[in-house]
């Protein structure tokens, strides 16, 4: 049996509807929620409703479960994220009910720039998240991700939403020159799927990101190109935009989430030939792969 945290997200649900199309038997946590989970359409999966906090309850969700994805997170919350709570101390109490669980293997979807003594948050949370999943010695694959994208993401739509209800300009960070390589979300599902059945990849953090090296500017101009709109880029500096968003999330809902800010806080790139050697994958290109943008 297979567990998936986070099994209603973006990434989740296509994971999980790879893993039952591949005929393999699947059990997803659902928080408990007033709303209707978001369960992939079309698809038989046993579904656990339980908090990550909840150790008695993680513990017998996971009955007879060989194989753990840990995709669970808050950051889409933007200012509303509990990191520490979900984040960071549901790691540990999911990875201690994993261990009495009898859990054989763990995979965790991390960030690019993961470091425990990150001064950014969200890097930071994922940096604490990894070590309990070290700790736990559950044989395991950590995955460092660069951004994720494709229908739903909260990067490409999220911009193009910008865009389209921006006035007139369109406000860059810095001045948009932080390096990201997009992942095309397919490839980071290949990607998961391979290494449920590659045992040498035991024990292995791997930094994987797309085919691209892309500025951050160039990438709000190709999402521009792509929906055929044009806005004036004027750049503001991360920590305004983060007070700006802040601002309106008071009102409604800011498109992206200020803590994804802080992945430009920095270039995130990592080595091109991951995903061709060690997965067999050749990433897309990113300009190639958004039509969807254009609904």
């Amino acid at each position: 049996m297979i567990f998936v945290t986070g099994g209603t997200g973006f990434i989740g649900k296509r994971l999980v509807n790879q893993l039952i199309t591949s005929g393999k038997p699947v059990r997803t946590l659902l928080r408990p929620s007033k709303k209707s989970p978001q369960l992939p359409f079309g698809v038989s999966v046993e579904a656990a409703v339980c908090s990550l906090r909840d150790a008695t309850g993680l513990q017998a969700a996971m009955r007879d479960v060989d194989i753990l994805f840990h995709l669970a997170g808050t950051e889409r919350l933007s200012s509303r994220a509990r990191l520490n709570d979900i984040d960071v101390q549901g790691t540990e109490i999911l990875m201690n009910a994993a261990v009495r669980a009898g859990v054989e293997k763990v995979f965790f979807l991390s960030h690019l720039g993961a470091d425990r003594f990150s001064a950014y948050p969200l890097l930071r949370a994922k940096g604490m998240a990894e070590q309990y999943i070290i700790q736990s010695r559950i044989p395991h694959t950590i995955f460092r991700s660069a951004p994720v994208y494709g229908p739903g993401d909260q990067f490409t739509s999220s911009i193009a939403q910008l865009i389209r209800i921006s006035p007139g300009i369109f406000l860059l960070p810095g001045n948009g020159a932080a390096v990201l390589q997009p992942l095309w979300v397919d490839d980071l599902i290949s990607c998961l799927m391979i290494a449920l059945d590659n045992h040498q990849i035991d024990q292995q953090i791997y930094s994987i990101g797309g085919v691209d090296f892309l500025s951050f500017r160039r990438i709000v101009e190709i999402v521009m190109e792509t929906i055929g709109i044009k806005r004036r880029m004027v750049s503001l500096s991360p920590p305004q935009i983060r007070m700006a968003g802040l601002f309106i999330e008071l009102f409604g809902r800011f498109p992206i989430s200020t803590l994804w800010l802080d992945t430009l806080a920095t270039d995130r790139t990592t080595q091109l030939d991951t995903l061709p050697r060690v997965f067999g994958i050749l990433p897309a290109r990113f300009h190639t792969q958004l039509e969807y943008l254009k609904s």
